[in-house]
């Protein structure tokens, strides 16, 4: 990927925005990721699927997609897809908000990347994208995800019970937030 391509880089990651041209790297990782997501959360592992997905993704003004990506060197290929951030459901005017939704591939998975690259799209977010809050509703047994915005210095706000549609049921959430001035905070 040409460095002029990535949103932002860090030391071992770079962010940029999702394309369909990522549907063969990004569905073999899902199934390879299948085991550690599950009950958490479905990505896409299927080109029809993935095509949806992204999709909705580049179409829609209310959300804005982005690969987390390692840079050279990991275990895998150059500049090879982590995993993923979204913000969703973007709200501009007095409340510049969105809720984010996530996750690692299982061969990224414990090595700081994501912490990385959520730096990165929270620095972005905050900038270019002229956000103020950032929320994330995470079920309360999914501790990956709950440590994974602990280190990125949201708080936890709320609990919201049966929030989502997941998996067949209706799942308890934590609402966890972070705002501008908290990233600024951590500088």
């Amino acid at each position: 990927m040409p460095e002029s391509d990535y949103l932002a880089e860090g030391r071992r990651t770079a962010i940029r925005p999702i394309t369909q041209a990522d549907a063969v790297e990004f569905t073999t990782r899902a199934r390879e990721s299948r085991d550690m997501h599950s009950p958490w959360i479905f990505p896409p592992d299927d080109a029809r699927a993935y095509a949806v997905y992204v999709g909705r993704l580049i179409d829609d003004p209310a959300r804005a997609g982005f690969l987390v990506c390692e840079r050279g060197g990991g275990s895998g290929p150059a500049d090879g897809i982590a995993g993923f951030i979204n913000i969703n459901n973007i709200v501009a005017g007095a409340f510049r908000c969105g809720a984010l939704g996530y996750g690692a591939f299982a061969h990224a998975a414990g090595r700081g990347l994501m912490s990385e690259g959520l730096g990165l799209v929270l620095r972005y977010a905050f900038g270019p994208l002229g956000l103020h809050r950032l929320e994330a509703n995470i079920q309360p047994g999914n501790e990956g995800s709950l440590a994974l915005v602990r280190r990125a210095g949201f708080r936890l706000e709320g609990f919201s019970p049966d929030f989502l549609f997941i998996d067949g049921a209706w799942r308890d959430h934590e609402r966890w937030a972070i705002t501008a001035e908290m990233v600024g905070e951590k500088s």
